[in-house]
């Protein structure tokens, strides 16, 4: 049987259900993947939440996972069983033992990538390409603002970000989790919930500000994000862990800032700009470019983890093991 975490509808944790199915036969163009790990991430909160709407309940959350091919249809020419494959995006349903793919959205790991990192680290890999690459080009001499520089995305933005000879100013919430962010290989960490970003930020670029910023944090610290960027430079508000993205006036960009919200899942629907991120991320990921894994859950225990995650209690990324 295949062990799966149903949401009965949209709220809290406890509307995660666990149960058995049995497993599905492929159709023309899907395979069958037996998980190894799967990816928890904070879309998948606001996929419970119902603030990204799905188009039925009940539902099976999760778009990222990686592990083993277990059967195709009779249309997939390129992959067989046994053949180890990552994906992100979607369409939704990673949260089960085995689950059907369109064997389009299937990526071939090699075997120097382990699917525990590979489960943490695809979607927040192709969000950092697409941050780094098509929001904002960063190349040696940029300066950017990572918020959350422990976290999941965090810890891959960082790592990449310098790998493109970025200086990276970090935020994040605790002495500890600055080790972690300074051990990616960040700059200058600005310490606490209350720190004073935007005079910590002016302090370390001589009043002038970062080129970009990344903000997945919303609420208040958006209005910060926008300060602490130079005339002309960019923000990319691109998550909401800290609340609601509040209304942002026009007259706060000026002089000649801008702000964009940038969505992954609408960048990798399209199959061939999802194939090139997706050759980009597991050649970074080869090379040791990852997110930092910061707990394994049972998969039934898929509530916990992500009321882990809701309570800003992880520095890195959760994975699901079946």
């Amino acid at each position: 049987m295949n062990k799966v975490v149903t949401l009965l509808t949209s709220g809290g944790v406890e509307q995660l259900q666990v149960s058995e199915q049995a497993p599905e036969a492929p159709g023309a163009d899907e395979i069958r993947i037996r998980h190894d790990a799967i990816g928890v991430n904070f879309l998948d909160i606001y996929h419970r939440r119902g603030l990204y709407a799905l188009p039925a309940y009940p539902a099976i959350l999760g778009v990222e996972g990686a592990g083993t091919v277990e059967a195709v249809g009779s249309a997939v020419t390129d992959l067989k069983p046994g053949d180890r494959v990552a994906y992100a995006g979607a369409p939704v349903g990673a949260y089960a033992a085995t689950r059907l793919l369109p064997a389009a959205r299937a990526i071939r790991l090699p075997y120097s990538v382990p699917s525990k990192i590979a489960a943490a680290s695809m979607l927040k890999g192709l969000t950092a390409y697409m941050l780094l690459t098509k929001t904002y080009r960063v190349e040696p001499g940029t300066t950017v603002l990572i918020h959350a520089a422990a976290g999941g995305l965090g810890s891959i933005l960082v790592r990449w970000a310098k790998h493109l000879g970025a200086t990276v100013i970090g935020t994040v919430s605790s002495g500890e989790k600055a080790d972690l962010a300074r051990g990616y290989g960040a700059d200058h960490l600005i310490v606490g919930r209350d720190a004073d970003v935007v005079t910590e930020v002016k302090a370390l670029t001589d009043n002038g500000g970062v080129d970009v910023a990344y903000d997945g944090i919303g609420a208040g610290m958006l209005a910060k994000s926008i300060a602490s960027v130079r005339p002309f430079g960019v923000v990319a508000t691109i998550g909401q862990a800290g609340g609601p993205i509040p209304p942002v006036a026009v007259d706060a960009l000026r002089p000649g800032k801008s702000l964009t919200h940038p969505s992954i899942m609408a960048y990798i629907t399209d199959t061939s700009a999802y194939l090139a991120a997706a050759e980009a991320v597991v050649g970074m990921l080869a090379s040791g470019i990852t997110a930092a894994i910061a707990g394994e859950y049972p998969l039934e225990e898929a509530a916990q983890a992500q009321q882990y995650l809701e309570d800003g209690r992880a520095a890195g990324s959760l994975i699901l093991v079946p």
